[in-house]
């Protein structure tokens, strides 16, 4: 493991240095090192590393979505008011509807099979967003008006909305029954996840205020009942969900709120965190993607893909209407709202492991998903964002 691990990062930062010298994201470097060291081409990354795959990518994603909450001001989102709601789900709603009206004619699939490729690959990534607006944030770039604040709310919601609805479509798809009672998964998955961050963002701000302690114990602490805060998702059953992701961005939203000067500086310890998860992440989703069969797929998959995300561009349009956003504002956050990769890597394979019909349709739009959009929509954040934003007063 240790020598995967060497070659994961060194890999990883040559090739994202590579990407970047030649004014290419560096997210396409690390993904590319995934896929080159994976097992579907040279196969250089030891199995047990690859057995821990999802656990390491997880904790990747807590890491960028706690230094998020601790950036992320609810009053810029006040001012927004419906629209950082619709941005939660109505962008995936269009999506998923698209892949409805295109996936049976493009790929000969039944509709119920295209709802299950449309909850697979309609949702946005935190892991590529987040970083993005935090960069625009730290540069002072819409700040003011609240478009990475915006954004950044609305795609840590938008993955629970979206697994929710693949849960109860496959499982639909498998027993051929389906309960109306499973959508009552999706508010109480968002509430008691954001009632359980605020909780604990409580205890540790009064902790903080009571105890002195070095801010790199903080982290670990606030890390550790991170894991454990998405760990007690899985003990939620039937009915009644929790969202551990979106109980630990609240967390970091009521520290910030109750203890600014402290969340400040915690952010910059997640930040170095970042360094490394960043390339632990990208390459070791980029070492899940099997590139032959990706590409074997043919020119139909592909279609789709790049079909659904005029949808979704149509979905975030729709949310920002009424709003004090620009023309090229808006134009931003439509753009800024297409990458995919963490939740397509993460469940993309379940419909082909369950023996489902469109599960090979399914993994191969997955795939291509994270290839296309992942490298696009970061490309398009950093060619657009000087140029669309406005910046803050003081910057």
């Amino acid at each position: 493991m240790l020598l995967s691990l060497a070659l994961i990062f060194l890999c990883g930062i040559l090739l994202s240095g590579i990407f970047q010298k030649i004014k290419l994201p560096p997210l396409l470097g690390m993904l590319i090192t995934g896929i080159v060291l994976g097992p579907h081409v040279l196969n250089l990354l030891d199995s047990s590393i690859l057995t821990i795959s999802a656990d390491l990518r997880q904790i990747a994603l807590i890491i960028i979505l706690t230094r998020a909450g601790l950036n992320l001001d609810l009053s810029d989102l006040k001012k927004l008011g419906r629209s950082a709601v619709f941005m939660c789900f109505v962008p995936a709603c269009f999506e998923i509807a698209g892949t409805v009206l295109l996936a049976p004619r493009l790929l000969g699939i039944s509709l119920l099979d295209a709802a299950i490729l449309g909850t697979v690959i309609a949702a946005v990534s935190p892991a590529v967003v987040v970083p993005k607006m935090l960069k625009l944030m730290d540069e002072g770039y819409g700040v003011e008006q609240g478009v990475p604040q915006l954004i950044m709310a609305g795609a840590s919601v938008d993955d629970v909305f979206v697994i929710v609805l693949f849960t109860s479509f496959t499982g639909f798809a498998a027993s051929g029954t389906f309960s109306a009672l499973d959508f009552i998964k999706i508010p109480s998955s968002v509430f008691l996840g954001a009632a359980g961050g605020v909780i604990f963002g409580l205890l540790f701000s009064l902790l903080f205020r009571k105890v002195h302690m070095r801010d790199s114990l903080k982290t670990i602490l606030i890390l550790s009942v991170s894991f454990l805060l998405v760990s007690a998702e899985h003990l939620f059953t039937g009915v009644i969900g929790f969202s551990g992701l979106l109980a630990v961005i609240s967390m970091g939203i009521t520290v910030q709120k109750m203890r600014k000067p402290v969340s400040d500086r915690l952010s910059g310890k997640y930040s170095k965190l970042w360094v490394a998860a960043e390339i632990l992440l990208f390459v070791l989703v980029g070492a899940a993607v099997d590139i032959q069969y990706a590409l074997a797929c043919g020119a139909a998959a592909i279609v789709l893909i790049f079909g659904v995300l005029l949808f979704r561009m149509l979905g975030v349009f729709v949310c920002l209407i009424k709003t004090s956003f620009t023309r090229k504002e808006r134009m931003f956050c439509m753009l800024a709202y297409l990458p995919k990769a963490t939740v397509q890597a993460a469940i993309g394979s379940i419909p082909l492991a369950m023996g489902l019909s469109c599960g090979n349709a399914v993994l191969t739009a997955a795939v291509l998903s994270i290839l296309i959009t992942a490298p696009l929509g970061a490309a398009a954040i950093d060619l657009t964002y000087r140029k669309w934003l406005r910046p803050s007063s003081g910057k």
